[in-house]
């Protein structure tokens, strides 16, 4: 059984670039995936802040939107498959996945197959819709009606799937936040500062979870400096997720005076998903991706945002989104397990 260091940030705001405060904390989904999947793999998993003080929520994270059910993501999946034969020519941003009911996918197909439409055939139809809502920035339930791809199904049932959506996504949110608020560490966390060199050493990996919360209090940060130094002399796992690499700025110079992790293979939320937040929209005061590549990163994301991405280079392990939650947490599992 391995001790993992859950480091998290424990920020509540973040300053943006015209200097306003925007509210922030550690993403929902990316903090309790890897932290569920470590436990069940019998681990011993200490949740730790800079300071003690038990992390927050951040209120972005736990919009239903960022809480699709998995099968009705994957099924999304199957469908933006059939707009191109090259995957690298498909961007999806998260303005169509969020606003234009095109993850309602599944839920269409369903009734249109319990209306006796062949799977393959209703599976056709909705992806021939869904191309034509991602390529015309246009709501799906208004380009299957408007454009005779209904088969058969009227206005109000296509609406029907899509709020039926939003309603599962919104009680999975409320599920996570639920779980989030009854785990004792998040509750009341250990303060790193208060850990010795020699306490540090206990822990076989450490783990951050994203949220900007991470930009606040882990980039910069002494503690964070001695917890990095500590874990890479035994080249013990050191992984993050989305924003969580956010702690790596704080990794002390090697004896050459380079950057601990001058070029290591790594990933990030990058600046293009950045720009689709709130906050990015809003005007970040700083990039993650920028930051870390200028710290001497090789830089290694996916063909196209929001897409699982996960990248190991020795015993640093980064994912770039929130949907790379399960992925990483479970390379960190691979390498507690070598």
């Amino acid at each position: 059984m391995a001790r993992i260091a859950y480091l998290v940030s424990s920020a509540k705001e973040l300053a943006l670039a015209d200097g306003t405060r925007h509210p922030t904390g550690y993403f929902a989904e990316e903090a309790l995936k890897p932290y569920e999947r470590f436990c069940a793999a019998g681990h011993d998993v200490v949740v730790v802040t800079p300071d003690g003080l038990a992390p927050t929520a951040d209120p972005y994270g736990l919009e239903h939107f960022f809480h699709y059910p998995e099968e009705d993501q994957d099924f999304f999946a199957s469908v933006t498959r059939t707009f191109h034969h090259d995957p690298d020519d498909i961007r999806i941003t998260l303005h169509q996945t969020t606003e234009l009911g095109l993850v309602a996918a599944r839920r269409i197909v369903e009734r249109l197959t319990s209306r006796g439409t062949a799977p393959s055939e209703a599976h056709a139809l909705v992806s021939r819709a869904a191309k034509i809502a991602w390529s015309q920035d246009r709501r799906l339930v208004d380009v299957m009606v408007d454009e005779g791809l209904d088969g058969g199904l009227s206005r109000q049932e296509i609406q029907q799937a899509v709020d039926e959506l939003d309603a599962a996504a919104r009680a999975l949110s409320a599920e996570r936040r639920r779980k989030l608020d009854s785990i004792e560490g998040f509750t009341h966390p250990v303060a790193l500062s208060t850990l010795s060199d020699e306490e540090l050493a206990g822990f076989d990996a450490v783990f951050a979870p994203g949220g900007h919360g991470p930009m606040v209090d882990l980039a910069d940060n002494a503690d964070v400096s001695r917890l990095l130094r500590v874990l890479h002399h035994k080249q013990a796992p050191i992984a993050s997720l989305c924003h969580g690499p956010a702690l790596l700025l704080s990794a002390p110079e090697r004896a050459d005076g380079q950057w601990l992790f001058d070029g290591y293979r790594m990933t990030c939320f990058t600046d293009e998903e950045e720009d689709q937040t709130v906050a990015g929209r809003l005007g970040m005061a700083w990039y993650l991706d920028t930051a870390l590549k200028n710290a001497g990163a090789v830089f290694d994301d996916a063909p196209s945002a929001w897409v699982s991405h996960v990248v190991v280079d020795r015993n640093l392990i980064t994912g770039q989104n929130p949907a790379s939650s399960e992925a990483t947490a479970d390379a960190v599992l691979k390498a507690l397990a070598a």
